[in-house]
């Protein structure tokens, strides 16, 4: 019998997402996803009268191309998949694994390459600023484990992170976009941190459910050049299928000039010179889902935690919130500012307005946890 909490997900994705219609053609992609939920996506994507293309895929098969992956087979399998995201107006991707480590023996080189070959033209080429598009991952029982919890209470926390009231976030995240789009610096402290940035004339973005299930950041971009001080982050962030940790990062006049993570410092720089813009930052965002509290080394789940931020080596998205740099990557890393993380605290234009991730100016109150659950 069907899940009806995976109905009530489908309806969201198809609905607040994607606002699908009959004048939409929708790509659903699903890697490792049971057979029912994705028909179940399907029948309610059809119902709102939207065409609808599928593409199933599994981690394990995508190993195996990763190892024997050749430019040009990137290059062949890029051709294919921005032809057919240029015939869609609407695309949901939903990532399922059951280890989140299957492309750990991949080396850097070909993963950096298919970034490069495949990642830029079809994801920021024609996927992300010319379609409707929202990306979630599926509860799996890996998952459960990453994140230490039983299988169960896992996805007792998936489904109510992934369909709380959207709207009432929406209406609360208005005040900080309009504080934002009003700002001009940017100072950020705690534990190993002091960084200063302009994000003047950049505008922002708040995200609230559209583009990524969980949802719950406003992101804008750093000025190009306008970077300076140092950053210490405090999450393990998964990229490349490596786990990375007491990443540190000291920046001057925007560009990372150096870059250490323990025993991953190496595969750290590897990383940041895949290109001139990997070392300069394309997304700054404050976090502030009020569901999701711990990270579980899952970026989308991660990046929305109430009271952190994050800092993104790498490419940015188009305006408003994005500054133009340009890369193969973007790595979206996490620092928690709650009091048993460190604390710390965000300034704009030296007004504090964020202390130990808690909003304390009257207009960003109802972006606190106790408001917004």
């Amino acid at each position: 019998m069907l899940d009806p909490r995976v109905t009530r997900l489908a309806e969201l994705l198809c609905t607040h997402s994607c606002d699908l219609g009959p004048a939409d053609s929708v790509l659903i992609h699903a890697f490792d996803i049971p057979d029912e939920c994705i028909a179940e996506i399907v029948r309610v994507a059809q119902s709102k009268g939207a065409k609808v293309a599928v593409r199933l895929e599994s981690n394990v098969v995508k190993r195996q191309l990763m190892l024997g992956m050749t430019t040009e087979n990137a290059q062949l399998y890029a051709n294919i998949e921005k032809h057919e995201m240029e015939q869609m107006t609407a695309y949901i991707a939903l990532r399922g694994t059951d280890n989140y480590a299957e492309l750990a023996d991949v080396p850097g080189e070909t993963l950096s390459m298919w970034q490069k070959e495949y990642t830029v033209p079809v994801v920021f080429g024609v996927r992300v600023p010319k379609t409707k598009w929202v990306a979630l991952r599926w509860p799996t029982s890996g998952m459960a484990q990453q994140a230490s919890m039983s299988t169960a209470a896992f996805e007792k926390f998936y489904f109510d992170v992934c369909t709380l009231d959207y709207a009432k976030m929406a209406r609360a995240a208005d005040a900080l976009q309009k504080l934002m789009d009003k700002t001009d610096r940017v100072r950020i402290t705690g534990p190993g941190t002091e960084l200063t940035f302009s994000i003047k004339g950049i505008g922002s973005v708040p995200c609230t459910g559209e583009r990524n299930i969980p949802d719950g950041e406003c992101f804008s971009a750093p000025v190009m050049g306008s970077m300076n001080g140092t950053i210490q982050y405090n999450t393990v962030s998964l990229y490349q299928g490596t786990e990375f940790k007491d990443i540190r990062f000291v920046v001057k006049d925007g560009r990372i000039v150096e870059a250490t993570a323990g025993a991953n410092t190496e595969k750290l720089n590897q990383i940041l010179d895949a290109d001139e813009g990997a070392r300069c930052f394309g997304e700054w965002a404050i976090g502030f889902n009020p569901f999701v509290m711990e990270p579980m080394k899952d970026t989308l789940f991660d990046e929305k935690i109430a009271g952190s931020f994050h800092l993104t080596p790498g490419a940015a998205y188009d305006p408003p919130g994005g500054n133009g740099n340009k890369s193969s990557i973007h790595w979206d890393i996490v620092c928690i500012q709650r009091p048993e993380y460190g604390g710390g605290e965000i300034y704009f234009d030296d007004v504090l307005i964020r202390k130990d991730g808690l909003f304390v100016i009257p207009e960003l109150l109802d972006l606190n946890p106790d408001r917004l659950a």
